[in-house]
């Protein structure tokens, strides 16, 4: 009963409110509303037939209220605040490692290096059975995740099963405070080309690219290859930052409007640059979004970089978070931001939804035309559309099945158990005599798979059944479901550079981690190759920026 008069003085708190307010007709139908809500709820929990938890149904009817938006406006309540602490610092008190299921129990995946699982010399791989003498049998990945987070300084026991060896082992680990990196990787791709890798907007990310491209200059680095894929965003404020380091001070990078005006602000570089001039490739996919496309954005408006990859995700929206009553907050959407040649790249639409409450794409029809600095042709409402389109590399069948099903990942477990160290991850070569001994040990490998072709096939097959046209044609249908049908062998062989470009990264992981997964993976990247292209020819990179460069009107390709 405590947890219902709880809820019940929040209700009625916030119906008192209003009061406050001058009482226009909309303020009265919240007043209103929120009366209805508050009998319901009160005359729910005191006569419902079960015993119920007013704390689960509040949450469930906030949910269900904001999903009505956009899925940007979200409810933290106080027992999340570290997990949302975590997305915005990129800290946390923990151990270091990543985790996944196994079966019944939970395996470490990997380990960070030089943090508290990596120092006690935990492996991917390695099977959590117990923790403090407690078996872990049947925990889910999330209730693994919240034990091994925790106060640092603070220690325990954990007890792993190793694949190779017979015996379980205990090791003691004391958790500390783990920075994960918003730049996990920076090198030099040739002589006078680096590279680094930005994974996320917290509150380290400009720090980092500084230092990062300060290294890479030392190493001379005459240009730069940023990448941006997978990049979700974060902080607008770091992406202003970081447009710094390569626009000169009093440019405006991006604005934001909203309905109510105190969310009207320009945000411009109030800095120096350190690199106003240097040379710069920027990439970019369908999941860079929201600060990924503030940088990419703006950069390409002021005509500053060479935007490659395919098209962006389109998150034109900002969120402002607000404190709530007990330490909870609400992450709500107020604005819209506008990067400088005046466009949002908004791309979904959630302030008009359909009768099914789905949210359409703007189309191409009311896309707006804009301009850079140097008048080449942008639009909005579509995410960023590079300069240079690629098309995005896909995943096999049998290359997909194999990651999914953690045969990759198992293989790299054993080779490590085999091999004490490798080549430097720059020059780490999976062989052919290596591939053909990971073809062998797939054999007792349960790898059942069945491609699209097949699948719209029956489909096929189905309806011709359905129109009697299945008997006249028979014997075409079952050559073609023969030719189509899964042959493990056939796509080992067809897939096998993907194929070994997937072991490869796995297997450096295991020797230099995520750095060396990075390292390993750039040498062979279809988008960073392009970019040294471009970088090593001035005339090329300058006709883009111009506007006078000619690759089939490519992008225009790419926007219909």
């Amino acid at each position: 009963m405590k947890h219902l008069k709880k809820y019940i003085i929040i209700i009625a708190l916030a119906i008192s409110s209003l009061g406050l307010w001058s009482f226009t007709d909309n303020n009265f139908a919240i007043a209103k509303n929120l009366d209805i809500f508050y009998t319901l709820f009160r005359e729910m929990n005191m006569i419902y037939v079960d015993q119920t938890d007013p704390e689960k149904m509040i949450k469930t009817a906030i949910d269900a209220m904001l999903k009505k938006l956009d899925p940007y406006t979200v409810y933290i309540p106080e027992s999340k605040m570290e997990d949302y602490k975590f997305m915005t610092t990129g800290q946390y008190g923990g151990i270091g490692a990543m985790i996944r299921k196994e079966g019944e129990y939970v395996m470490v995946s990997e380990p960070y290096k030089n943090f508290p699982a990596d120092k006690a010399g935990l492996r991917a791989g390695d099977l959590i059975l117990k923790i403090d003498g407690k078996s872990i049998k049947g925990k889910t990945t999330q209730e693994m995740s919240e034990f091994l987070k925790g106060e640092p300084g603070s220690t325990f026991e954990m007890e792993i099963q190793r694949k190779g060896e017979s015996e379980p082992k205990t090791i003691s680990l004391t958790r500390e405070k783990v920075q994960i990196k918003s730049v996990p990787y920076s090198g030099m791709v040739n002589d006078s080309i680096g590279y680094f890798l930005l994974t996320s907007f917290t509150q380290n990310a400009y720090p980092e690219v500084k230092e990062a491209a300060k290294k890479l200059v030392k190493s001379g680095a005459k240009s730069f290859i940023f990448d941006l894929r997978g990049n979700g965003g974060g902080l607008l404020i770091q992406a202003v930052n970081i447009v710094n380091l390569f626009v000169e001070k009093g440019q405006e990078v991006v604005s934001t409007k909203g309905r109510v005006s105190q969310w009207d602000k320009s945000y411009k570089t109030k800095m120096v640059a350190d690199y106003p001039n240097i040379p710069m490739a920027v990439l970019v996919n369908s999941h860079s979004a929201s600060a990924s496309e503030i940088v990419s954005g703006s950069l390409q408006d002021l005509d500053r970089a060479v935007i490659i990859g395919t098209k962006t995700f389109g998150k034109g929206l900002v969120q402002t978070t607000r404190p709530l009553s007990y330490n909870a907050q609400l992450k709500v959407t107020t604005a819209k931001y506008y990067i400088p040649s005046g466009r949002c790249i908004q791309a979904l639409d959630y302030s008009h939804r359909n009768e099914d409450g789905s949210v359409g794409k703007v189309p191409d029809s009311l896309m707006t035309e804009f301009t850079t600095k140097n008048n080449r042709s942008v639009f909005d409402g579509g995410g960023i559309l590079p300069d240079i389109y690629l098309k995005p590399e896909t995943l096999s069948n049998i290359a997909f099945n194999l990651m999914t099903k953690n045969l990759i990942f198992d293989y790299a477990t054993e080779y490590r158990l085999k091999h004490d160290s490798i080549a430097p991850s720059a020059t780490f070569k999976f062989s052919d005599s290596d591939y053909q001994e990971f073809k062998t040990w797939l054999n007792d490998k349960e790898l059942e798979y069945e491609s699209v072709s097949t699948h719209e096939l029956d489909d096929l097959i189905q309806t011709a059944k359905a129109e009697n046209y299945y008997n006249h044609s028979k014997t075409t249908f079952d050559e073609l479901k023969k030719e189509l049908a899964n042959d493990k062998n056939k796509d080992l062989k067809t897939f096998k550079s993907q194929i070994i470009r997937l072991i490869e990264q796995e297997i450096t992981t295991r020797y230099y981690y995520k750095s060396g997964s990075i390292d390993n993976m750039i040498r062979k990247d279809s988008s960073v190759i392009k970019a040294i292209h471009i970088l090593s020819s001035p005339k090329i990179y300058h006709s883009i920026l111009e506007g006078t460069f000619d690759e089939g009107n490519i992008k225009l390709k790419a926007q219909k």
